[in-house]
This record gives C-alpha cells, structure tokens and sequence, in this order.
C-alpha cells in the first residue's frame, strides 16, 4: 500500500485553513450533512468492507456504527445555529473514525483521517468515498503502517486505540506543545451485587459483551452462523487461545473455535494474577469474547479491586439499592459508570464519553467533540467612556485611591458560611 505524503497533506490543509476555508458555519454544516449521506448512501458497502475484515453482522453495523455517525452528522449541522456557536474515540472503524470527524467539521477545523491498517476493507472504502463527498481541500485520508504515520506525530492528535500508542502520541505533542484527546481501550468491570435480578443482569452483561467483542450470541451456537464475528486476525486469535489454554478457572459456557471465530466463553472462578487477567494493572483489554468472573466477598471488595488498578473507561455496575450506588459513585474512579445495563453510555447523545488517566482524557460526544477541536477565548472590549472610573489605577496614587483599589483586602471575613 502506498504510503501518503504526509508532510504535503499538511501543509496544505493549513493553506487552507489559513485562507478560512473550513470557517464559514454554512460550509461546516454542508460537510456535515455530506458527511451523514456517504455513510447513508454507501451503507451495503461499508457493512460489506467491515464483514470482510471482522466479520461483523450487518445488523452490528447498522445499529452501532452507521445509524449513530448519521444521526450525530444532522444533529451537529443542527446545533451549530445554536448554542454551539454562541460564544462562553478498530473494534468499531466507521464510529471511532468519522465521530471525530464530526466535531472536527463542526469546530471550524482541517483534519487528517489515519486509518487502522488492521481493517483495510474499511479503510480502502473510505478512503475512496471521502473525496466525493466532503471537500478534499480540508479533510484528507492517510492510509499505511507505522512508518508512515510517524510523521503525523507533529500534528493535533484525536487518537482512539491502547496506552502504549497513546504513549508515543503523547510524547510527541508535549515536544510541540500540541494539544490531544485520547480514547483508550480497557477492561471494563462489571461489578454485580447478588441482591440485583441475576438472570436480567446476566442477559444485559452477555449482550454487551457481545456487541463490544463483534460477537452475537447465537441461539445453537453454530459456529458457522453468519451472526458470529470473526476475531480481526489470526494473532488476536491465537493469543486469545493461548490465554483460554492457559487459564486457572473454569470455563462454563462456550470455548470451542473454528477458523477465526469462537465461541462467547464464560469462565468463572478467575483470580487475579490468572492468564486472562494479564496486564490488569491497566486493565489490558481481551478484545475477544470472553468474560472472567472475578468472585470477591463484599461490594466494599470489589470497590478495592477496581480502585487498586488504573481507572477504567466504563464501570458498569448491578444494583438496586441506592446506599450501594453512592458507596460506587463516591468510591470509584471511571470515565463512565452506568447502572443495571451496559453500552448505555453510548446511547445518550447529551453525556460525555472519555476516559480518565490510563483509559484516556479529553471528551466526545457531539458538543463533547466539537470543544475538543476549539477553545474558549476571552474577549473583552472597554470603551473610552469608562476612563473617569478607571482613572484611579494610574500614579501617582493618592490615599484616596489607595482605599478605593484596595478595599477587598480589607472585607470582613465571616467565622463560616
């Protein structure tokens, strides 16, 4: 694969920028609108090249992928004659791509798009749709390996993918003074309390470890069903094998693989140095279909096991009882905390998602997104007829100026209040 000029990529988009190319609001909300009809439009095509790089039900891609980025497009293109412009994040390629993309168009912005090379159906299609659809004088595809995308690093960074990229990202932009927004993946606990609905917490956990690994639970569990994602490689797959092989709990639902698919597996009975636990420290994401169950003895224990480790992305947790949830919300850290379901976070457009140290910072999410890629500038304008009032700061000071200037030193100062 040809490796795109970068250097020329970027220099001319700030051209561009320079000349105000991408400003105008009524541009923005062309490319946005632009930007919901390439996906809308291409649809079969973009399920078509995620399937063949993972294998992804086309319903998967529909539901979390292309009906978001669409409905996230005219809603931006929407705000953007509200209070957007008054003054004061491979697992999923389509949405981690273009819904940066978004708050890029909406802020004003140039952007460069890199693509994962571990999906090159996707990034193949996309890289050909986007010239015909959004002005290529502002947004250009990168596509390439590593090397290639090195010379990236001395640019602004929206990144979404694991801390030890993040790492060299961020080590780059501290160089230049770049500013960065980072999503990184991570295990997610799932903390359930034994007074909750087991057999609901236990569909609702299953179904969104499903919808994060590219694994629909089929009924039979055929392997050969069309409703089962592919692992992305065959590295992903034998190391998810090798830590199946290698693990001291019991394996209670699925295990078997065939080909690059296998089976949602249930192992109970996990301690915490086991092999699927491997690099918990930061909780490691598996990025596979399997679910460790971790038993500890009290909520308070599990509350200690989460916080013992760096915060995660999303702490999902089942409970009804109310002491329990303020026990979690003031005892935890976590980009996200959602209560009696999973993925929830992802379904309510007003609320932020992001991470905090180690599973990222920075936030997005429509207007989330849109401030990531501008800032708030102070303005201010003093005119001439306020001279008389501000006539007091100028020397030579008088006592009288004096008792003026400096009375919030001398306020009385209340026992509490």
């Amino acid at each position: 694969m040809q490796i795109t000029p970068i250097l020329e990529i970027e220099e001319s988009l700030r051209e561009n920028f320079r000349a105000g190319v991408s400003l105008p609001v009524e541009w923005r909300k062309q490319q946005l609108l632009q930007l919901a009809r390439m996906v809308q439009e291409n649809a079969p095509a973009f399920t078509e090249g995620v399937s063949k790089d993972m294998g992804k039900p086309k319903t998967e891609t529909y539901f979390a992928e292309i009906a978001p980025i669409a409905q996230h497009s005219l809603v931006s293109a929407e705000k953007l004659d509200e209070d957007w412009q008054k003054p004061w994040p491979w697992n999923y390629p389509l949405i981690l791509s273009l819904q940066p993309l978004i708050g890029a168009i909406a802020a004003g912005c140039c952007a460069v798009l890199k693509l994962s090379e571990i999906a090159p159906h996707y990034s193949a299609l996309l890289s050909e749709l986007a010239p015909k659809y959004l002005g290529s004088s502002a947004f250009k595809i990168v596509l390439g390996s590593v090397p290639g995308a090195a010379e990236l690093l001395e640019l602004q960074f929206f990144y979404n993918g694991n801390s030890r990229i993040a790492r060299i990202i961020a080590t780059a932009a501290a160089r230049h003074l770049t500013s960065l927004t980072l999503k990184l993946g991570d295990k997610c606990p799932v903390i359930v309390d034994l007074a909750t609905d087991i057999a609901i917490a236990a569909k609702r956990i299953l179904w969104g470890k499903a919808q994060n690994f590219l694994l629909s639970i089929f009924p039979d569990g055929s392997l050969a069903s069309d409703s089962i994602s592919l692992i992305v490689s065959p590295g992903h797959h034998s190391r998810l094998m090798d830590l199946l092989k290698r693990t001291k709990g019991e394996v209670v639902l699925g295990g078997k693989s065939q080909d690059l698919k296998i089976e949602i597996t249930v192992v109970k009975n996990v301690s915490a140095n086991d092999s699927l636990m491997e690099g918990l420290s930061i909780f490691a994401e598996l990025f596979g279909p399997i679910l460790p169950i971790v038993p500890v003895d009290s909520i308070q224990d599990a509350i200690d096991f989460v916080r013992e480790r760096h915060h995660p992305l999303v702490l999902y947790a089942f409970t009804e009882i109310p002491k329990v949830k303020t026990q979690l919300l003031n005892g935890t850290f976590s980009g996200s905390l959602v209560f009696n379901d999973t993925f929830q976070q992802l379904a309510v457009n007003e609320l932020p998602l992001g991470g905090v140290g180690e599973s990222g910072h920075g936030r997005q999410t429509l207007k989330y997104t849109f401030d990531e890629f501008s800032y708030e500038r102070a303005s201010i304008d003093l005119p001439k007829e306020a001279e008389p009032f501000l006539g007091i700061r100028y020397a030579p000071y008088t006592q009288e100026n004096f008792k003026i200037m400096a009375a919030p030193a001398f306020m009385q100062i209340p026992e509490k209040i």
